[in-house]
């Protein structure tokens, strides 16, 4: 067997943290979704991302690692309401941070894509924050020399789990439950 390359233990361990503190909250379920419609986006919204989640991390890097699950949970309301016409959508990421700017983004999920009340916009934002922080956290430990290869290598797999972390968030507010067959 193969072992695993140092980032992807590091991806595990951050998967598994975020994960567990979605559980604890019940915000996901037991058996962790399996999602390939949003999985199959995730390189064009990586990419599309970077720019801004990189420039963004320094001065609020908890932002930078939150609204890539609110990019997750709008991706997958796509997926659930229209996605016969979402998924012709080249660049998904782009569409949604320019409708109001990657500042308010968060408000433009939460109020136009996900159609919550301002409670529950309260709410699901301080979830962000917290999971963005535990994933922060888990990246902080690390203690990964900034500006290198491996230091980028690291932030793509915890945007890659904030994405995740959103998927099985809005699939589980949206009803589907995984369950073992």
């Amino acid at each position: 067997m193969e072992e695993k390359s140092y980032i992807e233990q590091f991806e595990a361990k951050i998967a598994d943290s975020v994960y567990n503190y979605l559980l604890k909250c019940k915000e996901a379920d037991e058996i962790k979704p399996d999602a390939p419609d949003m999985n199959v986006r995730w390189p064009i919204v990586c990419q599309s991302y970077l720019q801004d989640g990189v420039r963004e991390f320094s001065g609020y890097p908890t932002v930078s690692l939150g609204w890539m699950m609110l990019t997750g949970m709008a991706i997958t309301k796509f997926w659930d309401k229209d996605w016969e016409k979402y998924s012709k959508v080249e660049d998904l990421y782009t569409m949604l941070r320019d409708v109001r700017g990657y500042d308010c983004m968060d408000d433009y999920i939460c109020e136009d894509i996900l159609k919550l009340s301002p409670k529950g916009c309260k709410e699901l934002k301080k979830l962000v924050e917290n999971t963005a922080t535990i994933a922060l956290r888990g990246l902080q430990y690390e203690h990964f020399e900034p500006g290198t290869p491996l230091a980028f290598q690291a932030y793509v797999a915890t945007l890659h789990q904030m994405y995740y972390a959103g998927v099985a968030v809005e699939l589980r507010r949206l009803g589907y439950h995984m369950q073992k067959l």
